[in-house]
């Protein structure tokens, strides 16, 4: 469990067993002003910006093992590369198993510090600030066949936790003197549970990216997450369909493994690209190098799908950052 963790503060380290409760599961010093709370008697939920973010976008889909949070980083990162070069920033909201830190290649990288105000600053890897829960737990040295420290939290825990990713950390450049990100991509947890309906309920989000793969399987929970969304009132910006096809490097010729693409028609939202299935993507995410950020330097291994999956990545971020500008 989460009860061990030091954090440094100031240049000195401090453990987290003593502030450790429900309202403070990060065990974070006290800041002013505090997080907005969720209403504990059916009061009206004020929803604001998190604080130096201009645009908050999520990734989100019902369904867990589709791609979600790798297509996250890597939007993350062709938004970063349009020709406006706006700052961007990936917040891992996946309390229970994030991946932002592996796909980062940030897995052992050191604790996260604390600003003069309390407040956790971002770990950057590859030009791109992140956070994550996984910073924050017990991780064993490199190459040890030890587990990870597990997050064993009940709602409420889970819900102050997500409350203080969201609003206390400072996503400022230059250690809080700079400026604060243009798009924060919101990698989320799959379901429908308390992660979501936070966030939801106390951040302005101005849209909601979903994925999901062909199958009907997947498309069922994802209709779910889009209902979700569409309850608490965050925008539907659209759908990438990760794994629509596999083009054979042989022949050319496209195979869909997993359903014809036309089944996403029936979630009713804009699709905005579909994703060939490319090996490329998966081994670039665990070695922590966003496959987009290969370009031409890459080995060439993927081929034409490759390209491919590029080319339609950075599409989804042109189209992504115009729906959410407009």
């Amino acid at each position: 469990m989460f009860t061990s963790k030091f954090v440094r503060h100031c240049g000195r380290n401090f453990t987290s067993i003593a502030r450790q409760n429900h309202e403070n599961p990060l065990g974070l010093p006290f800041r002013s002003p505090p997080a907005p709370q969720m209403p504990r008697r059916g009061g009206p939920i004020q929803k604001r910006r998190i604080p130096h973010v201009k645009k908050a976008i999520v990734v989100a889909s019902g369904k867990g093992g589709v791609g979600k949070s790798t297509i996250a980083v890597n939007l993350a990162f062709s938004l970063a590369m349009l020709p406006h070069r706006p700052r961007v920033g990936i917040l891992d909201l996946d309390i229970f198993g994030p991946s932002v830190p592996t796909l980062m290649g940030l897995q052992h990288s050191d604790d996260p510090h604390l600003t003069s105000a309390g407040a956790l600053v971002p770990i950057t890897n590859h030009g791109i600030p992140t956070m994550s829960m996984g910073y924050l737990v017990p991780r064993p040295p490199p190459n040890s066949t030890e587990f990870e420290g597990a997050i064993v939290w009940r709602g409420l825990m889970v819900q102050k936790a997500v409350q203080q990713l969201l609003f206390d950390v400072d996503w400022r450049d230059a250690g809080g003197s700079g400026p604060g990100l243009d798009v924060l991509i919101i990698d989320m947890p799959p379901g429908t549970g308390d992660v979501p309906l936070t966030l939801g309920q106390l951040v302005v989000v101005d849209g909601a990216v979903i994925v999901s793969t062909p199958q009907d399987v997947a498309l069922t929970d994802v209709r779910r997450g889009i209902s979700m969304f569409k309850k608490i009132s965050v925008p539907i910006t659209g759908l990438i369909l990760n794994q629509a096809s596999f083009l054979c490097p042989s022949c050319n010729t496209t195979h869909e493994l997993f359903g014809p693409p036309t089944n996403a028609s029936r979630l009713g939202i804009p699709l905005l690209v579909q994703l060939p299935l490319v090996g490329g993507v998966s081994w670039g995410g665990d070695r922590g190098v966003p496959y987009v950020l290969e370009g031409t330097n890459g080995d060439g291994k993927d081929g034409k799908a490759g390209v491919m999956w590029r080319d339609a990545m950075n599409e989804a971020a042109s189209k992504v950052w115009a729906l959410v500008q407009g």
